[in-house]
């Protein structure tokens, strides 16, 4: 089992946690500053027009505020949000169901939309085009087609996986927007609002060593934060300081610069077993025990952001940046990768 908290089960006090952490509020979401220029123009034009929004596709990297856009782009439409995802959408009569409940001006949020099946998606295609929902009733020479109109709405869509949507579903979409990772200080300033809203004291010093050991993810920072807290009623003073912080992350084996057991383990498998690289996913995979899903969607995005991974053609390369924060010496091919 990966060691990576992005795909470990939440504990029921964290989720109600990130209930409460999650802005409610535009001025509370801190960074994504293009994205929130043109949303406010999007929303803005609708509400003069007094339409519902256009359908939007968000992608990125898991943590990084797709859903919290979704419940604020909800908030501001003062409309409702009908929350639901890519694999509990089974078949044809789920989607139908959700579909004709819905009330005009509703938002339907679908999470992991690139795990939805292709009939789903194709049901989707004039649901989204011209509200109408086309069900099949019957089998063989007596089945009939039943056209259901369908309410106006808004279809959010994200996604850690762009490229498995179908090119037909995607360009369906009025507005997509790419959720970029944030920087140290956009960290710093959302961990401490945290802090407040939970009542942790906490030194500046400390929330920076957090925020530049949160792979510039927000729910890993705040994640963090609360295991810092933790620490420091148990062995500590209550106050995140500098040491405190340290000491979290090493019980954690998290590293000064973020990665985890998991991360450097798929570092060593690609200089140790493959001299370096090149090596495809599925070799990758086999030869580190992990899924290919789990490579692509929440070990590559880190790693190629700071430069200790590179893709080629031929597959995966460790680049010299992951051999020095290894503490091993670069190959003369893999010097230029810095």
């Amino acid at each position: 089992m990966s060691s990576n908290p992005e795909i470990k089960t939440k504990k029921p006090e964290d989720a109600h946690l990130d209930k409460t952490l999650r802005p409610q509020q535009w001025d509370h979401y801190v960074g994504q500053e293009h994205i929130k220029k043109n949303l406010h123009i999007l929303l803005s034009a609708a509400k003069k027009r007094k339409e519902p929004i256009e359908h939007i596709l968000l992608y990125g990297p898991p943590g990084l505020g797709k859903t919290t856009l979704a419940h604020l782009i909800a908030r501001e439409m003062n409309t409702n949000i009908r929350i639901t995802s890519g694999p509990a959408i089974e078949r044809v009569g789920d989607l139908a169901s959700i579909l004709t409940n819905l009330i005009p001006g509703d938002i339907l949020f679908i999470d992991e939309a690139h795990r939805l099946n292709k009939m789903i998606e194709e049901i989707l295609y004039p649901a989204m085009e011209s509200r109408t929902l086309d069900i099949v009733i019957g089998k063989g020479p007596s089945a009939r087609t039943l056209q259901l109109e369908l309410p106006p709405f808004t279809l959010i869509a994200a996604t850690t996986r762009i490229g498995l949507l179908s090119s037909p579903l995607r360009s369906r979409f009025g507005a997509t927007f790419r959720l970029t990772f944030y920087t140290e200080k956009e960290i710093e300033e959302i961990i401490s609002r945290s802090a407040r809203l939970l009542n942790i004291s906490a030194e500046h010093a400390g929330l920076q060593t957090l925020a530049t050991s949160s792979r510039f993810t927000p729910r890993i920072a705040n994640r963090l934060l609360k295991r810092a807290r933790d620490y420091a009623e148990v062995h500590g003073t209550g106050v995140i300081t500098k040491e405190t912080a340290e000491k979290t992350l090493n019980l954690l084996e998290v590293d000064p610069k973020g990665l985890e057991p998991g991360d450097r383990r798929l570092l060593e498998t690609i200089i140790k077993k493959f001299s370096g690289g090149p090596v495809g996913v599925r070799s990758l995979a086999a030869a580190s025990a992990e899924e290919e899903d789990t490579i692509e969607e929440v070990y590559e995005p880190y790693l190629l952001q700071l430069g200790f991974l590179e893709r080629t053609q031929k597959g995966r390369v460790a680049t010299a940046l992951a051999y020095k924060h290894l503490g091993l010496t670069a190959p003369e091919n893999q010097q230029r990768l810095v």
